[in-house]
Formats: C-alpha cells, structure tokens, sequence
C-alpha cells in the first residue's frame, strides 16, 4: 500500500479502538476523583474526619458466637469475629451443598420414576422460593419449634435437637495425640511419593488414571494403622451432657448457625443439581454406550467416563454458585447470626463510622470471592479438557 494510500488515522479502526479506551480509563480517573473530592468535602462540612482509629476502641456489645469475645475488646477483633463466622458457614456451606447438589442431579437422571420425580420437586421448589424466605422458615418454624433442653431429640451418635440447637460428640486428643500427629506427617510424606510416582508410570504406559486416589489411599493406610498400634486411641469422643437448661460438653451448634447453613446448602445445591444434570446431558451418547458395550456398571460408568467428562461443563457455573452462596451468607442478618455483615452492621451503630466499615465489608468479600475465584479456576483448568 503506498503512502497516499494509507487509512488517516481518525478512520482508522484500530486507533479509533485505542483512543476510546484511553478516553474511557480517563473518565473513570476523573469520576473517581470528583467522588473522593465530593466524599472529603462532605465529611469536613460535617466535622467527620476518615480514618480508622476506631477500630481501637472498646466495642462495648456481646458476640455469642464464635472465636471468645469480650464486650471489651476492640472493634477491630470484633470484626475479625464477624469474618471468622462467616468463613465457616462459606467453607461448609460449599462442601455440603457440592455433595447434595452432586446427589440430586444425578437423581435428576435416575430410571426410577420416585427418585426422579422426588428429586425434581426438590429442585423447582427451593430454586423457585426467596432464600430468605427459607431461612426464616428454618429458623422460626424448625428450629424455634423444637423441644426444650430437658426434652430434646436425642438421635444416634448420640446428636441431640433442641431450641439449643444441634449438639454432637466433640474429639478429644490424649496422651497419644503428639505420636499420632507424627505418623500423619509421615503419612504425607508417604502419600506424596506415591502420587508421584503412581502418575510418573501413568504418563509411561500412557494409561489414565486417578494418582490422587493412589495417594489418598496411602494416607489413609497410614492414618488408621498408626491408629491401632498406638496403645491408647489418640483421640477421645466427649458426649454432650444433658442439663435442664444447655447442654455440657460437645460441640454445640446454635440455632442461628444451624438454619443458617442448612438453609444456604439446600437453596444452593438446588442450582447444582442442575448443573451436575446439565454436564452429564453434555457428555456424548456415544461415550456412554461404548462404556456399556465394555460391560461397565452404571456407577462404574458414572465414576470413570461421564463424571470426568462433564467436569469442564460443571466447574465454570459451579464457581458462580460457590460466589453466590459467600454473598448470600449475608442474610444471615434475618434471624440474627453474628456473621461479617450482622456485626460490621452494629459497629456502624455504635461508631458512627458508616464509610470506613462498609469499605471493610466490600473488601472482606470480595477477599473471599477471589479466593473462591482462584482456586475454582485453578481446578478448572486441571480438569479441561485438553485438545490435540
């Protein structure tokens, strides 16, 4: 193309490109800033100074649960209080609604008319319901509903069920804890070695296989034969002691954190389910016939070819799941659990410091959803499938 031939540079499409988004980072530079000028010019007006000082004062109200907490430490480990309830119920949450949502949508696909239809009602139902709505009926007509302490729903274990809440046996180490604890980590080691080497020889033969099982496996090998030959049992199960009033030793479970995480696992894993249901449907028809064709059992089936092959259809929505369940915790201000939202909401009240504690609620989740985030992606990519 010869010189006078050239595009000019306004009708070229590629400078055109580049100059809208030099101009977009521009406007968004100059918007920020006439924000921070605006929010600046607002607190001197008002005599309110943004800085986090606060955080050092006493806090001055009552947590019950959680990590200990005294009303007169800090407003800045009452805070960490609040993450710490609310990385639980998320952490939980996301194991126990991944092993539903997994159950139920292979139910969705079931040859038996009950399981399916069943499985179906469930999944139509709480998908189509308010999650709050489900939490306050978990909370106010379940868990409130329950019988006293001193005539609790004892279930095998033994569990107990009352207005209390849920009370389990706790694990109590002994004197043979520290040995114990050794041969775990001897166990890792033993289990990392056999990882390596079981997917050094799949990678020579060019077989698949499942190396983390093989390492797993060893794990546990280790776990419960050091378990055995140690003269006393390294741990001990403490049951919870029945009182008219509470319950003595255990581990006990308040009727916030209960319908709190009973109500975001079955509301979550109802969207799983169809994603689980929606991956199988994608792996090929061929794929399953040539399994039966080699005389696999369905569940064989499932385990071996369906499940891996559906993983990279399941994984990407799965993740935005995991997010909406870390975001949705928040509700657990509606029946009153003391997670990050309910108690960065009192500080506010009692601080008066709306600007600097809602930066710390945006900036604690998006911590965890970028956390959630980063490692989805990372078994994502683990999982793809890779093309030739």
């Amino acid at each position: 193309m010869t010189k006078a031939a050239r595009i000019p540079f306004w009708r070229d499409l590629r400078v055109l490109r580049a100059l809208a988004q030099v101009l977009f980072v521009i406007f968004v530079i100059l918007l920020g800033n006439w924000l921070y000028t605006n929010l600046q010019a607002n607190l001197k007006r008002t005599n309110i100074s943004f800085s986090y000082d606060f955080l050092q004062q006493p806090a001055s109200m009552g947590i019950s649960e959680g990590l200990p907490f005294q009303p007169t430490d800090s407003y800045q480990y009452a805070f960490w209080v609040g993450v710490f309830n609310t990385f639980r119920v998320v952490f939980l949450g996301m194991i126990l609604a991944t092993l539903v949502g997994l159950i139920v949508g292979v139910a969705r696909l079931s040859s038996n008319w009950l399981v399916r239809t069943l499985s179906a009602i469930y999944v139509e139902t709480l998908r189509n319901t308010p999650l709050v709505v489900q939490l306050v009926f978990w909370y106010t007509a379940v868990f409130l509903k329950l019988p006293r302490v001193d005539e609790s729903l004892e279930l095998p274990g033994p569990i107990y069920l009352s207005q209390r809440g849920l009370v389990m046996p706790q694990p109590q180490p002994t004197e043979s804890f520290a040995l114990w604890g050794m041969a775990l980590g001897g166990g890792l080691v033993v289990a990392l070695g056999v990882y390596i080497a079981r997917r050094i020889y799949l990678e020579r033969v060019q077989r698949p296989g499942t190396p983390w099982l093989w390492g797993l496996s060893a794990f546990l090998l280790t776990a419960l034969g050091s378990w055995f030959l140690l003269p006393q049992a390294p741990l001990r199960w403490e049951p919870p002691v029945r009182g008219i009033f509470n319950f003595e030793g255990g581990m006990q479970f308040t009727p916030e954190f209960t319908a709190l995480l009973l109500g975001l696992v079955i509301y979550t894993a109802a969207f799983i389910a169809e994603i689980v249901r929606a991956g199988i449907l994608a792996v090929s028809k061929g794929q399953k016939e040539a399994a039966r064709a080699l005389g696999l059992t369905d569940f064989q089936m499932l385990r071996l070819i369906v499940l891996p092959q559906a993983l990279r259809v399941i994984v990407p929505p799965t993740t935005s799941q995991y997010l909406n369940l870390a975001k949705n915790s928040s509700l657990a201000v509606a029946i009153g659990y003391p997670d990050l939202f309910n108690v960065a909401n009192t500080i506010i009240n009692q601080s008066g410091r709306a600007i600097e504690v809602i930066l710390m609620i945006m900036g604690s989740y998006l911590t965890i959803s970028l956390l959630t985030s980063l490692f989805m992606n990372w078994y994502n990519r683990r999982v793809r499938l890779v093309e030739r």
